[in-house]
C-alpha cells in the first residue's frame, strides 16, 4: 500500500495537489485527524477494500489538533514498520504571495481571528507545522507557479508514469528575485556574455532568435552548456538507480530573461533525446 501525505501552508496549493493524486488514482481525504491514519490502515488491510485503499493521498494541515500534529512522525513510522510505503509533500509559498491569494479569493486563514491578522497567523502556522516540513521528502514552492504549473509539478515528481520515469526539470530563474527552495542543482551563468547590455538584444529573452544567434556564438557560453551536459550525462543515471522520481537543475541569472533561459532550453532539448520525462520551466517568464 502506498499512503502520500500532503501538506503545507494555507493557500500553497495542497487541494490541487490532491485533485491531481485524485485524478491518477488515489483515494484522497482532505483534513484527517494524523491520529485516525492507523485506523485507516486497518479498514485498508481488508481485502474487501484493498483495490480502492491501495493508494492514499491525505491532505494533513494546520486544521489538525497540534497535538496530533506532532505526533504524525511517529504515526508515519508505525504504518512503515507495517509495510505501508509513504511520502509526505509539502507545499509552501513567500508570505506576501500567500496574502494576496487569501485577498483575491476572499477566504478567510484557518487561525485568523479578531485577535489574530493574517501575518500572525501565517506565522503562527509555520510554527505549528514544523514537524510536518521537518521530515517531507519533498518541498515544493509554489509562489511563482501558475495552476497549470502546479499540476504538473504533482504529476510528474510525485507521481511519475513508472518508477523509472524520473522526471527532470530544467528552470532557470533571476537571481535578484531567489533562488529556487526546490531546486537539487543550481548553476551561477551570471559569468557569462550578457546580452542585456546589446541595445537591440534587451528588449527580448532567450526564445528569441536573436538572443541564440548571440549566445551560441560565444565560446564561453557553448562551453558551459557542454560541460553541464557532460556532468549530468554522468550523474542522472546513478540519481534513476537510485529510485529517485525527481531532479530540479536552476540555471541563473541576473534578470532570469537570457542566459539562464537560453541555458535551460538547450539543456532541456538535449536530455529530452534521452530521458522520457523532461520539462523546462522559465520562472520569470511565467
Amino acid at each position: 500500500m502506498r499512503l502520500v501525505v500532503v501538506s503545507g501552508r494555507s493557500g500553497s496549493g495542497k487541494s490541487t495537489a490532491l485533485n491531481v493524486l485524485e485524478d491518477v488514482g488515489f483515494t484522497c481525504i482532505d483534513n484527517l485527524p494524523a491520529s485516525l491514519l492507523p485506523g485507516l490502515f486497518e479498514l485498508a488491510s481488508d481485502p474487501n477494500n484493498r483495490q480502492w485503499l491501495e493508494k492514499i493521498a491525505v491532505g494533513i494541515d494546520v486544521r489538525n489538533l497540534s497535538s496530533d500534529l506532532g505526533q504524525l512522525p511517529q504515526v508515519l513510522n508505525q504504518l512503515k514498520d507495517s509495510g505501508v510505503e509513504y511520502q509526505v509533500v509539502f507545499l509552501n509559498a513567500n508570505k506576501d504571495v500567500l496574502i494576496q491569494r487569501f485577498s483575491e479569493t476572499r477566504r478567510k486563514h484557518p487561525l485568523s481571528s479578531a485577535n489574530l491578522d493574517i501575518k500572525q497567523a501565517l506565522a503562527l502556522e509555520t510554527e505549528l507545522l514544523n514537524p510536518i516540513a521537518s521530515i517531507a521528502d519533498r518541498h515544493i514552492d509554489t509562489s511563482n507557479m501558475t495552476l497549470h504549473e502546479l499540476r504538473d509539478a504533482i504529476k510528474n515528481q510525485i507521481v511519475p508514469d513508472s518508477k523509472d520515469d524520473m522526471a527532470i526539470l530544467f528552470e532557470s530563474f533571476a537571481y535578484k528575485r531567489g533562488i529556487p527552495t526546490n531546486a537539487d542543482f543550481v548553476f551561477d551563468v551570471r559569468c557569462l556574455p550578457n546580452p542585456h547590455w546589446k541595445q537591440e538584444l534587451r528588449p527580448h529573452t532567450g526564445n528569441h532568435p536573436a538572443v541564440i544567434e548571440f549566445l551560441a556564438s560565444q565560446p564561453e557560453v557553448t562551453s558551459m552548456v557542454e560541460e553541464l551536459k557532460q556532468l549530468f550525462e554522468h550523474w542522472v543515471p546513478s540519481f534513476r538507480a537510485n529510485n529517485r522520481s525527481y531532479l530540479t537543475i536552476a540555471i541563473g541569472c541576473t534578470g532570469g530573461q537570457h542566459r539562464s533561459v537560453y541555458i535551460c532550453n538547450q539543456l532541456g532539448n538535449h536530455f529530452t533525446q534521452k530521458y522520457p520525462n523532461v520539462q523546462v520551466r522559465h520562472r520569470e517568464l511565467s
